[in-house]
């Protein structure tokens, strides 16, 4: 068996199927790790659209045996049907529970966990969505010339058209867009808001009490929360909630002017509001946009209009939302503003590049100088280098520690608390991670074609591709993929575990309780290998 980079196992010389029950598992000591090998079936070609659950425990794939198809799920293959919908299959987010549209003649059926619905006429591709507590799903169908929307195998009114349905976080509601005629209206939990020209950016609020839409009435727009409908405008876009349910804003243009609505009250004019705009602090109570004043712009936080700058980048709150920052420019020269103070001048900031601790209490940017990039940490320079590179410099959990990536002519290192480690040809994107507790960090660099683990500063082996480095929950062991030729295996505390001919990319994750897993092919059979602490 062949691969072709990583530790990806989806290949067309790799893609396989299961097709028998679990095997009784092996058991093997590695350390402070009981290992367990448990074979969940056979695999044999061709396998079409794998889908791996969010969890990664779980697989699912289509399989074709002659003129019918069928869908298996971790080794036990279901009901066979005249086809299976691509792209259909989906895992609940909890993993523990799949749903797939199949054809059975001219008819089409939903099915949920090996479960058969009603059958229709078709299902509409896309709509198929579990709620966010995996306990219920919906699905938009055809009926003739009509649609319905499928919750729960129970079918609600037909109607022209219908879109994705969307449930509550909390899963105990649901909500779609719907047609009918020339008209428009929303389903919310099976009632019937009034007809409008247009719906469009339907949501519910965080807690699910609440739910919004945009609304289209001849040639005004407007916003209806909880069935109410609000002032009417030129053109409305950005429709959000806080995060915690309590408020709603949006952005509304008013003749050739823009402002922002926060509560059913207008703030005020401006000649634009920048998209992104406006945003809620985490915790709700504080509201920030960034807005064009003639030849200016500014940011406006809790009503409060800040200093005019030649230029804004959109506004960020700290996770504890007593603090807010932003990029301007001011000229040719480039500052980070932080709670209305203003930092020094760079010839740039790197977008995207500044950022709060977790805490709330620290904050971290990218910044040119010249030639020359540093981070800047609590107003405090670091180290110049000839760049910085991968977008923001990141804390540890604790908001203790900051870490990220610069480069030195064509090498690349890593900056962990203002100390240089060793020179690389290059650091993977996004693997540079602190352990949960802070107390450690690790990255996948390369050394010309060969591929290193440095965890705490130690280089591990080289191997030929490195993938899903991770640090246990309690910070106290890593693990990450290797391709070694074409053998891959996962190494754990830097001693290598079992060869295999793939691993899923994707499916190597330590559990709360420390288990780590993930799933691999020997031999033409699935495998879940678990490292379990003893």
């Amino acid at each position: 068996m062949n691969a072709t980079h990583g530790i990806v196992i989806w290949t067309a010389a790799m893609l396989s199927l299961i097709v028998t029950a679990s095997a009784q598992p092996t058991g093997a000591q590695s350390g402070a790790y009981t290992i367990q090998e448990t074979r969940l079936g056979p695999m044999e070609p061709p396998v079409l659209s794998p889908v791996l659950s969010a969890d990664g425990r779980h697989l699912a794939y289509i399989k074709g045996r002659g003129q019918k198809q069928c869908v298996v799920v971790d080794g036990q293959a279901g009901a066979e049907y005249d086809g299976i919908l691509k792209g259909s299959v989906i895992f609940s987010p909890d993993g523990q529970h799949v749903a797939y549209a199949g054809q059975q003649g001219q008819k089409w059926l939903m099915l949920v966990d090996g479960r058969a619905g009603a059958e229709y006429d078709g299902i509409v591709t896309g709509t198929l969505i579990f709620s966010p507590d995996s306990k219920h799903v919906a699905y938009a169908v055809g009926m003739g010339e009509k649609r319905l929307m499928v919750v729960d195998g129970q079918a609600g009114a037909e109607y022209d058209g219908a879109g994705k349905p969307i449930f509550s976080s909390d899963g105990k509601r649901v909500a779609y867009g719907a047609v009918k005629g020339k008209k428009q209206l929303v389903m919310v939990d099976g009632q019937a808001s009034a007809e409008y020209d247009g719906i469009a950016d339907l949501i519910f609020s965080p807690d699910g009490k609440r739910v919004a839409y945009g609304a289209q009435k001849d040639e005004k727009q407007l916003v209806v929360v909880d069935g109410q409908a609000g002032a009417e405008y030129d053109a409305i876009a950005g429709l959000i909630f806080s995060p915690d349910g309590k408020r709603v804003a949006y952005r509304a243009t008013k003749g050739g002017k823009q402002l922002v609505v926060v509560d059913a009250q207008e703030g005020a004019e401006y000649e634009g509001t920048t998209q992104g705009s406006p945003i809620f602090s985490p915790d709700g109570k504080r509201v920030a946009y960034a807005a064009w004043k003639g030849e200016k712009q500014l940011v406006v936080v809790d009503g409060q209009a800040g200093p005019e700058y030649e230029g804004i980048g959109s506004p960020i709150f700290s996770p504890d939302g007593k603090r807010v920052a932003y990029q301007a420019w001011k000229g040719a020269k480039a500052l980070v503003v932080v709670d209305g103070q203003a930092g020094a001048e760079y010839d740039g900031i790197a977008q995207g590049s500044l950022i709060f601790s977790p805490d709330g209490k620290r904050v971290a940017y990218a910044a040119m100088k010249g030639a020359r990039q540093l981070v800047v940490v609590d107003a405090q320079e670091g180290a110049e280098y000839e760049g910085t590179t991968q977008g923001s410099p990141i804390f540890s959990p604790d908001g203790k520690r900051v870490a990220y990536v610069a480069r030195n002519g064509q090498k690349r290192l890593v900056v962990v608390d203002g100390r240089a480690g060793a020179e690389y040809d290059g650091i993977a994107q996004g693997s540079l991670i602190f352990s949960p507790d802070g107390k450690r960090v690790a990255y996948a660099a390369s050394k010309g074609e060969k591929r290193l683990a440095v965890v705490d500063g130690q280089a591990g082996a080289k191997y030929d591709g490195i993938a899903g480095l991770i640090f246990s929950p309690d910070g106290k062991h890593v693990a990450y993929g290797v391709k070694k030729g074409e053998r891959y295996f996962v190494v754990v505390d830097g001693q290598a575990g079992a060869e295999y001919d793939g691993i899923a990319q994707g499916s190597l994750i330590f559990t709360p309780d420390g288990v780590l897993e993930y799933l691999a092919i020997k031999e033409d059979s699935l495998y879940r290998v678990k490292y379990i602490p003893v």
